[in-house]
């Protein structure tokens, strides 16, 4: 059973992404202005959004430009809603996708209040400047799709993601009170839960990640997800599934189980 309605195609539609400068985002970027869609790339690097658009030249039936780009910071309400009045002034949106991420290994013995706060205002509060921005006039049409990218870090407290960790949870809790609010309405409502995934956010890590893949598949992964209407999308399953019988495990299983696993 399709708990969104499902997007097969991408001809003629409107996708805002909000973090594709880079990994995902860009990756996600790619595959949908490929299929047909008109992509509108956000994030604060502005001059590898603009490097994405010069390679990226097609217009669509109106003769205007099926790549366009808005830097902004996310965590700079003005700029969402400005970026957001200009992107309606030409089509209404189909997709809205947050991925825009901040992650630093933390643990509490190196406890960082001004790092705690940046991933909050860049992972968690930005997001809630995009749906400020895009969520009323969706309700009012009656149609589209809202995605946000958390990661299986959200699922449970696990050793360095002190900073990283809650903000992930919060975007999870997120969707799900969003999609039991506005799925009569119309809307759908997706939450991407990756594992590990070759990116310059996961490039930091010092370990051998399990089931690493490249931005490349975690797009098509997505893609599929979007496709076949699914409120989740977690991958690679080889992965997330044994994260998601972690996600199981009483306490006293779970806090022992992962420090053998991890050796922290």
């Amino acid at each position: 059973m399709s708990l969104n309605p499902k997007l097969t195609h991408w001809t003629g539609r409107s996708v805002w992404l909000v973090g594709a400068s880079s990994g995902i985002g860009q990756a996600i970027a790619n595959q949908l202005w490929e299929r047909g869609a008109t992509v509108w790339v956000s994030a604060r690097k502005a001059q590898a959004l603009h490097e994405w658009v010069a390679a990226h030249q097609g217009d669509d039936a109106l003769g205007q430009s099926r790549a366009v780009a808005l830097p902004l910071d996310a965590t700079d309400a003005a700029a969402v809603m400005q970026a957001a009045e200009q992107v309606r002034a030409r089509q209404p949106l189909d997709l809205v996708l947050y991925c825009a991420g901040h992650y630093q290994a933390m643990r509490a013995h190196h406890f960082d209040l001004g790092e705690m706060l940046k991933h909050q205002k860049i992972n968690y509060v930005g997001a809630l400047n995009l749906l400020q921005a895009v969520l009323p006039p969706m309700l009012a049409l009656g149609q589209g799709h809202l995605s946000l990218v958390s990661s299986v870090a959200g699922f449970r407290g696990l050793p360095q993601s002190l900073a990283y960790g809650p903000t992930k949870a919060a975007l999870i809790n997120l969707a799900e009170a969003l999609y039991m609010d506005v799925h009569d309405a119309g809307l759908g409502v997706s939450v991407v839960n990756p594992g590990f995934v070759e990116t310059p956010l996961t490039a930091q890590n010092t370990f051998k990640m399990p089931g690493l893949i490249s931005p490349e598949q975690a797009a098509q992964d997505t893609l599929a997800g979007w496709a076949k209407g699914e409120f989740e999308i977690h991958y690679p399953k080889s992965f997330t599934r044994w994260m998601k019988l972690l996600r199981l495990l009483p306490y006293r299983w779970y806090f022992p189980l992962v420090k053998k696993m991890t050796g922290l």
